[in-house]
């Protein structure tokens, strides 16, 4: 069955309209008519609907039943994400979204190649990688959508995290600390994961973040690509966690 995220305002006496880009992927794409049913996601709530109208401006679904979204992990997973060129941030969005990774966060760090300096440029691409994030999370059956944050300085990125407990940044030069290990002591609270660019970290960027209590890591002995990384970091952190469902 398709699945939907709507407001909570799009939701009026037990019918839910759906509006924008959604009308026209349910009506000319799936080709959905009257009386076929859909599900509607709102604020982790998962609605079962069935179509009873179909206009231009909207399709309006009534709701047969409401559940409790079940599709959500408990571990919340914040990726910080050095800023990568080409397609790579955006299968770094989709996978991130399938795996269960709640906020991404686009870092410029002193080796990304790309670089963003016309601030409606930027709001462009952000814009476009939360569309990919909502797609992602329609296929996947999230019950929520993942947030998109601005593209940040690695400098803000240090203010940002400097409060939080939980810091996890891989890095290709560190031996001996596994990812495991870095694990053992975690609080409660978001799991925030830094991966590098293509270039890697400066040396003085890893510094600033050990001064903030991050966890530098390995993943092992061969080196990750940028869009590999991120993704295996999370899923060992889920795996660790217990939200795999693997025995």
């Amino acid at each position: 069955m398709h699945r939907f995220f709507v407001d909570e305002s799009q939701i009026i006496d037990n019918k839910i309209y759906i509006k924008g880009n959604d009308v026209k992927h349910i009506k000319d794409v799936l080709r959905l008519r009257i009386n076929d049913e859909i599900e509607v996601s709102c604020n982790g709530t998962t609605y079962t609907c069935k179509i009873e109208e179909s206009s231009k401006e909207n399709v309006v679904v009534g709701i047969v039943q409401s559940v409790i979204g079940k599709n959500e992990s408990p571990i919340e997973i914040a990726l910080f994400q050095g800023l990568s060129k080409g397609n790579k941030m955006e299968l770094i969005l989709q996978k991130g979204t399938e795996i269960g990774i709640k906020h991404f966060y686009a870092v410029a760090t002193h080796r990304s190649v790309v670089k963003i300096k016309d601030l409606k440029k930027e709001q462009s691409k952000v814009e476009r990688w939360q569309s990919i994030v909502e797609e992602a999370s329609k296929q996947s059956k999230r019950d929520l959508i993942p947030k998109v944050h601005g593209i940040i300085s690695f400098e803000e990125m240090v203010h940002i995290l400097k409060d939080e407990a939980n810091i996890i940044v891989p890095y290709e030069d560190e031996k001996v600390i596994t990812i495991k290990e870095g694990l053992e002591h975690i609080k409660e609270g978001r799991i925030n994961i830094i991966i590098g660019p293509e270039g890697g970290f400066e040396p003085f960027e890893i510094e600033n973040l050990k001064a903030i209590n991050s966890k530098v890591v390995t993943l092992g002995p061969r080196i990750l690509r940028t869009e590999t990384a991120g993704l295996v970091a999370s899923t060992i952190v889920l795996y660790e966690a217990g939200n795999l469902g693997v025995i």
